[in-house]
């Protein structure tokens, strides 16, 4: 057997197979033979019947198949001992390899393309993106406390509304003359008084009880923003959406929020023996420092990523890319006009990304590994655990370890794990590569960059 490639450009090759009787003359007696042991011939006992006739009967059907399982395993062993940096894995050139027969034909030629994965030069000097980092505000600190106050709070449902309340009821837009509009906005939902911007009608509502009704106007009682979540309006829509309504009223909440005391702050932070509200509010301004952190991360993330893109000049097989998807994809309405339509857009960003992603992972690993996974798991059910009565510190973690390493065999319940880990280390290398400026912002102009 010998094999030889053409290049046919920078990254396009062309590879041939030429295929000879002795390279699967072996391997087909063999298995003939297995059939002639096997076989049920009418005319004969079974297992009796004539090799000349087993061959006459399978022979073709054995050739095609040791010949495709040769092809296979040459084609990979090729790619290995030539250290070719291939995508995915050759496509048959039928045009070339025409058709065989293997009823008369021994010997064969086939021809293959395949592509090499492009040459990826990443140039760090050329990417300008600065790490943020947010201001924790005493008002950030008062939110953050509201928000777990009403969470451990008491929850009651009033017969009346009430200040504060969170009402829930249906919604009806109504014509100019005040009668229900056909096609307009009916919908059941939910808001809390404390979103309505004009007092007049937050007044209107408190007091009333179920199946009682007020009529105000949408534009007068909420921004385009919350009339989009209360109304489960798109954009454009809320922000048109001005009549007036009918909100006939179902019912409301109340909550009584939890005192700030030791029982509450050892419900939030167990553990941690906090006894006074001070202390309390720099343990949440801790928390939220971290979780900014986070989000500060990603969005630096992206930022150096979308720039390793638009910085991506290296040429891609792209005809030989396309053909490899079509020839992979599972989904059968994929035609080659529609990735053509898609490609620019979505499939070659997606491809580029991916080589992106081999370069930087030869310059520092930043997939997980196996047992890095495991670590992480292990670290999440400790944090979990209470170990059992007589348990030593050493059975504890022969304990947590065979718990994690069950858990961390399917990636499907870990993927999240896989995720956090692969963020962590890519924002690890990007830091170390780029060097970023770090600039403190505020919470607003941080949600003003991520836009």
């Amino acid at each position: 057997m010998n094999i030889s490639r053409e290049n046919l450009g920078d990254l396009d090759l062309l590879i041939k197979i030429d295929v000879v009787e002795s390279d699967y003359a072996d391997k087909v007696t063999k298995q003939l033979k297995d059939y002639q042991h096997k076989a049920t011939v009418p005319g004969f006992r079974k297992g009796n019947a004539p090799f000349g006739l087993i061959q006459r009967m399978y022979k073709p059907a054995c050739v095609a198949d040791a010949v495709q399982d040769l092809l296979s395993e040459s084609l990979l062993k090729y790619i290995e001992d030539e250290k070719l940096d291939i995508v995915g894995f050759p496509l048959s050139n039928d045009e070339k390899t025409g058709t065989h027969d293997f009823a008369k034909e021994t010997d064969f030629t086939f021809y293959f393309d395949a592509a090499l994965a492009p040459e990826i030069n990443i140039e760090w000097d050329k990417v300008d993106a600065k790490l943020c980092s947010i201001k924790v505000a005493a008002k950030d600190i008062d939110a953050q406390v509201k928000d777990i106050t009403d969470r451990y709070g008491k929850f009651e449902s009033p017969k009346t509304v009430g200040e504060g309340d969170h009402v829930y009821g249906k919604a009806v837009e109504l014509t100019k003359e005040g009668e229900e509009k056909e096609g307009g906005v009916n919908v059941f939902c939910s808001f809390p008084l404390s979103d309505i911007k004009d007092p007049e009608i937050t007044a209107m509502i408190v007091g009333k009880k179920a199946d009682e009704k007020v009529v105000f106007n949408v534009a007068k009682a909420f921004t385009p923003s919350q009339v989009e979540k209360v109304f489960r309006l798109d954009s454009a829509a809320a922000k048109k959406f001005k009549a007036d309504i009918a909100f006939t009223l179902s019912g409301s909440s109340h909550i009584t929020p939890a005192e700030l005391n030791e029982e509450l702050f050892e419900k939030v932070f167990p553990g941690q023996g906090i006894k006074d509200v001070d202390k309390f509010r720099k343990a949440l301004s801790a928390e939220l420092e971290k979780a900014n952190d986070e989000q500060c991360q990603i969005l630096f993330v992206n930022q150096v990523r979308k720039q390793l893109l638009d910085n991506f000049t290296a040429p891609m097989p792209e005809a030989f890319l396309k053909r490899w998807i079509l020839s992979r994809s599972d989904d059968k309405k994929l035609t080659a006009e529609k990735l053509e339509e898609q490609w620019a857009e979505t499939y070659l960003p997606s491809l580029k990304w991916e080589f992106l992603d081999g370069a930087l992972n030869k310059i520092q690993p930043i997939e997980p590994t196996q047992n890095e996974v495991v670590d992480e798991v292990k670290n999440i059910l400790r944090r979990r655990d209470t170990p059992s009565e007589g348990e030593d510190e050493k059975q504890v973690e022969e304990r947590l370890d065979q718990a994690a390493r069950t858990i961390a065999q399917d990636r499907q319940n870990v993927q999240q794990i896989v995720d956090k880990l692969y963020a962590e280390k890519t924002f690890a290398l990007f830091k170390e590569k780029v060097n970023p400026e770090v600039e403190k912002v505020s919470s607003k102009e941080f949600i003003e960059r991520c836009k």
